[in-house]
């Protein structure tokens, strides 16, 4: 038997079976939906000769923005210059699909959507779509729900928001930021302690003076993995309180870019990959897989 006789596994053909998928997409949308396109509408044939999607292929490059020290999506290793993270084995796959090489701008969140404006990138990952930022930007669909919860000393049980909302309970959150936002909408009863940062916050937790932090997961997650003793984190439901992640492309007239990244996202939420890719994120900030709570929709 050679090589090429052997039985492949399920995941070499799962993993083939959506490449080739992909690729078949990739080739319709160049081919016959284009060719329509321009030929029913001459004018914007400069547009579409300029899409985001045509000149990452025809330059062999894709270019993204990336975040020093965003953990779990962005890593960078000063020793070696290498990236790693959730955003960063996203971005790896795309670029794999496309048949194309990598381009690292280093930039921050609210920086992420001025270079696309000024077409310094062509991708932007671990973005909160907003009305404001919708404006000026496309949004993919959406990579993940990033769920709010709470830090709870240990001893302290809650399943919902109604759970910490007794006057009893002490929260504390950083002032301004939207855990202090959630925390007054969701527990308006609770005894809340705002803080000038989130060292402040910690240092609260830590000392015992409250019994439970409001933060959203990554948060809560990656200051347990550094201080065990702070507690468990949990997210909590009725109602379930999430703000989205998502990617962002530049404005451009051919959505060809957008949707092709959409269908990309949801692909690879549904056959579990873009969970194996986040708790891989979270593992270079110490966090457990089985740490991660199996509510999270990803």
């Amino acid at each position: 038997m050679t090589p090429s006789d052997e039985p492949k596994s399920d995941a070499q053909k799962i993993s083939e079976d959506r490449r080739e998928a992909l690729r078949y997409a990739l080739a319709l949308g160049s081919g016959a939906a284009i060719a329509s396109t321009l030929a029913s509408s001459p004018a914007l044939a400069q547009t579409a000769a300029d899409n985001t999607l045509d000149k990452i292929r025809s330059t062999k490059a894709l270019r993204i923005a990336v975040l020093p020290g965003e953990l779990p999506y962005f890593n960078k290793d000063l020793a070696t210059g290498t990236w790693s993270g959730f955003s960063i084995e996203m971005a790896n796959d795309i670029a794999k699909l496309l048949d194309v090489k990598l381009e690292y701008t280093e930039s921050t969140y609210g920086n992420s959507i001025l270079d696309l404006q000024a077409n310094k990138v062509d991708l932007g990952f671990a973005l909160n779509p907003t009305p404001q930022r919708a404006l000026v930007v496309d949004f993919t669909s959406l990579v993940f729900p990033h769920p709010f919860g709470a830090m709870l000393k240990k001893g302290l049980e809650a399943k919902t928001w109604a759970d910490i909302n007794k006057p009893e309970v002490r929260i504390a959150v950083d002032v301004g930021s939207a855990n202090e936002a959630v925390a007054r909408r969701f527990a308006p009863n609770a005894t809340i302690k705002s803080m000038k940062s989130r060292d402040e916050v910690m240092l609260e937790m830590a000392s015992g003076r409250v019994d439970c932090v409001v933060n959203a997961l990554v948060l809560g997650l990656t200051a347990i993995a550094k201080n065990p003793s702070l507690g468990t984190y949990k997210i909590l439901a009725s109602p379930s309180v999430t703000v989205a992640s998502g990617c962002a492309v530049r404005r451009e007239q051919d959505k060809r870019w957008r949707d092709f990244l959409s269908v990309w996202i949801d692909y690879n939420r549904g056959i579990g990959q873009m969970r194996e890719w986040f708790v891989k994120g979270l593992a270079l900030s110490g966090v457990k897989p089985e740490d991660v709570p199996v509510e999270l929709s990803i």
